[in-house]
């Protein structure tokens, strides 16, 4: 595990080289110059934010990289700021220092309801030694009254937990927190064809390690994994989802996911995706969300074919789509940028660096011409060597300046209202 791991991190840096030498070469406006280059080096250094050296399947070797992209001041001052008592319930919590209350400043979503919610936010404290309020995220999570009204953060000490979550409708203002997508994962391994407590198949919809059915919850330095093998070819059911999100204003910040065929459900609403690293085969990000995703690492586990999204926008009139910009796609395999889950399926890339595994026509009808008309795929000003569209589809747009604006920025998403910078 540890030398496929090793390969992994090599093959990584190789892309992130080649595409450091690509922005070099490219307008400063193409990949936000300086900076961008010095973050291309921290994934290919000690900072390397998801990539686990060592088998994460193993609790005796945990990743030993630091906390993502060095943001581990929260952790800290929770642990120097926080003391909880042992066995204290939820409603009891001691009130922060003001300190501690401008670190979960820095968590909570902008817009009206959410700073009314977020004033003094508890904190529950989850840890698999015993040192937590609990030991496992679900019981965090039952500890919050229905209707909740106030943000609530579940901090999240390093380890795996081997747990399958889901957070209700009922539970809006979650925020989760973890250590570190290299060092705080939770995990479960069903697919769509694991039988569930009635006795019928879970569906892909319920094949979920982690289910976020509520608004306004926000994720920070934590990874989500389905551990369900692969599937081979001609395998049916093996659709295993790492996390089904489902609510409204909906954030992630330096979390990673982990799957195969499926991995991230991202069935509705508006969401957020900051310097994220989205692993996988097969449609591997899915649904009929409005999502940004900012700086983020599609990477590719197709053996020997893939695709990245398959989006599911059924009718013209539903304002959803996925918008990649500033981001990279890496990996193995042959594979797609979308596929058109959804007669009218709308994904756009920007800025983004393809490496050599994109197929050269880009984008999949699946399998209805009728399709072709009505999807909405479209690139501007990516580049590396995935890059090249003399052979992609001509239903397909290499997109103008006027065309790509709307996509860009936060107000594709009604963000500028609910997303906070981390």
């Amino acid at each position: 595990m540890r030398s496929r791991a090793l390969l992994h991190l090599l093959a990584v840096a190789a892309a992130a080289v080649s595409a450091a030498l690509l922005i070099a070469s490219s307008p400063a406006s193409a990949f936000d110059g300086l900076e961008d280059m010095r973050q291309w080096c921290d994934r290919v250094e000690k900072k390397t934010p998801v990539y686990a050296d060592e088998d994460p399947d193993d609790d005796d070797h945990m990743p030993s990289r630091p906390t993502s992209y060095d943001d581990n001041q929260f952790s800290k001052k929770v642990k120097g700021l926080y003391k909880h008592k042992k066995g204290r319930s939820y409603g009891k919590p001691r009130r922060p220092g003001r300190k501690l209350d401008e670190v979960l400043n820095a968590l909570t979503l902008t817009n009206a309801a959410a700073k009314k919610a977020s004033a003094d936010p508890p904190i529950i404290v989850v840890a698999k030694d015993g040192t937590g309020h609990v030991s496992t995220v679900q019981a965090a999570v039952n500890r919050i009254p229905k209707g909740n009204k106030k943000r609530v953060v579940i901090f999240v000490k390093k380890g795996i937990y081997r747990e399958k979550v889901r957070i209700p409708k009922t539970k809006p203002f979650i925020t989760l927190k973890g250590e570190g997508a290299a060092l705080t994962y939770i995990q479960w391994g069903d697919t769509a064809s694991t039988k569930g407590p009635d006795g019928k198949n879970l569906s892909t919809y319920g094949s979920a390690s982690v289910a976020v059915e509520s608004d306004d919850f926000i994720a920070l330095d934590i990874a989500f994994k389905n551990t369900a093998p692969a599937p081979q070819g001609g395998e049916f059911g093996k659709q295993a989802v790492a996390l089904r999100i489902q609510g409204d204003r909906a954030a992630f910040y330096r979390c990673s996911f982990f799957g195969a065929q499926d991995t991230l459900y991202d069935r509705a609403g508006r969401h957020y995706y900051y310097k994220c690293y989205i692993e996988g085969s097969i449609d591997f990000i899915f649904g009929n969300a409005r999502s940004l995703f900012v700086k983020c690492h599609m990477h590719s586990i197709a053996t020997p074919f893939g695709s990245i999204s398959a989006h599911k926008r059924m009718e013209p009139s539903e304002n959803t789509g996925y918008s990649f910009v500033y981001s990279v796609v890496t990996g193995s395999g042959t594979i797609y940028l979308g596929r058109a889950w959804g007669p009218y399926s709308r994904v756009i890339y920007a800025y983004t660096y393809f490496d050599n595994i994109i197929t050269p026509q880009g984008w999949n009808d699946f399998g209805l011409p009728a399709n072709q008309k009505k999807v909405f795929y479209g690139e501007y000003k990516c580049f590396g060597p995935g890059a090249d569209r003399t052979g992609r589809v001509a239903w397909s747009y290499k997109l103008t300046s006027k065309q790509a604006r709307p996509f860009l920025s936060l107000g594709f998403i009604d963000g500028k209202e609910w997303v906070s910078k981390q």
